[in-house]
């Protein structure tokens, strides 16, 4: 059978699209951090945090600490490679020459591996605050192996440190690795303070500007985010999201919005409850529980309260 298309032809007309210069058109792929290189790292320096938990494929040895040190050598030398690359995007070394962008890398790589120690110091905490606030967990092992908010809470400590720095793409393209492996989008800009729980996580947003303080639980489906975003980039910069005091629980579903909005400390916020204005410390946030109406297979009506007394069918 004939071929029903001309392939050359087909490659013209795709090769005529790339010449309009749009944003879409970029070509060179070799000028910006590479994803997949950036999601090795990221798993890497997840081994470097936890380096009794996490397999390693590349490096044996007997020894752990010599291991380890091949490991940090490694992600020390990637990670400089691909800020070196990303500075083509910093106002600072836009058309500079390679070997000044090499040498601001090293700088920052050097600052961000000396920050290590902390980021592990915070995460022992947010292991410790998942344990003491879940039941279901049976050991801290389960916790670090098995909790999507850990993992989430983790790499996004690891890009906010990149973040201070200055970093372009590296640090948003960590959290978005972590965002599309738990269904959690913490940006990296958010600064969260020791003892951070995310409980089940699915759907949790935690905006930019966000500043969460100490001893704060969230559960799934939280959205800590802006009031309206409208603004466009005229907003870039401005403090869009809530502040979150210490000791704060945000129940599943509830969305705390607006630059302005701060949750007191030692407040909880109810499921499903949306905020869009200040609440004192120790203050409970919840809905009022609408009723519900019972029916049975003919339609016959009952309420709430007298299901519950036993005043319809089928009930004690």
């Amino acid at each position: 059978m004939e071929n029903s298309y001309n392939i050359d032809h087909i490659i013209k007309v795709i090769l005529q699209d790339y010449d309009k210069g749009r944003d879409v058109d970029k070509m060179d792929a070799f000028a910006q951090p590479d994803k997949k290189a950036i999601e090795d790292i990221t798993n890497k320096l997840l081994n470097v945090i936890f380096p009794g938990y996490y397999r390693d494929k590349f490096y044996k040895s007997f020894n752990d600490r010599n291991r380890i040190s091949v490991l940090i050598e490694d992600v020390i030398y990637n990670l400089e490679k691909q800020i070196t690359i990303a500075l083509n995007y910093h106002k600072d070394f836009e058309d500079t020459d390679e070997q000044l962008r090499k040498n601001a890398a090293r700088h920052l790589t050097s600052a961000f591996g000396e920050r290590i120690p902390v980021i592990r110091e915070y995460v022992d905490t947010d292991v410790q605050a998942t344990f003491d606030g879940d039941p279901a967990a049976y050991g801290k092992e389960e916790i670090v192996l098995c909790y999507p908010g850990l993992l989430a809470t983790t790499i996004n400590r690891i890009a906010h440190e990149l973040f201070l720095l200055k970093v372009p793409f590296i640090p948003r393209m960590m959290t978005e690795y972590a965002h599309s492996r738990t269904g959690i989008d913490i940006h990296p800009g958010a600064t969260i303070g020791k003892y951070f729980m995310i409980d089940h996580g699915t759907g949790v947003v935690v905006g930019e500007t966000s500043i969460i303080g100490a001893n704060v639980k969230v559960y799934q489906g939280v959205t800590i985010g802006a009031l309206s975003t409208k603004g466009g980039q005229a907003l870039k910069g401005a403090k869009r999201h809530p502040t979150i005091e210490d000791n704060v629980t945000l129940y599943s579903g509830a969305s705390i919005l607006g630059g302005q909005t701060v949750i007191g400390h030692d407040s909880i916020i109810g499921s499903n409850c949306f905020i869009t204005a200040s609440v004192p410390p120790q203050t409970r946030v919840t809905i009022r529980n609408q009723e519900l109406l019972y029916k049975d297979g003919n339609g016959k009506e009952c309420t709430s309260d007298e299901f519950h007394q036993g005043a319809c069918w089928g009930t004690p």
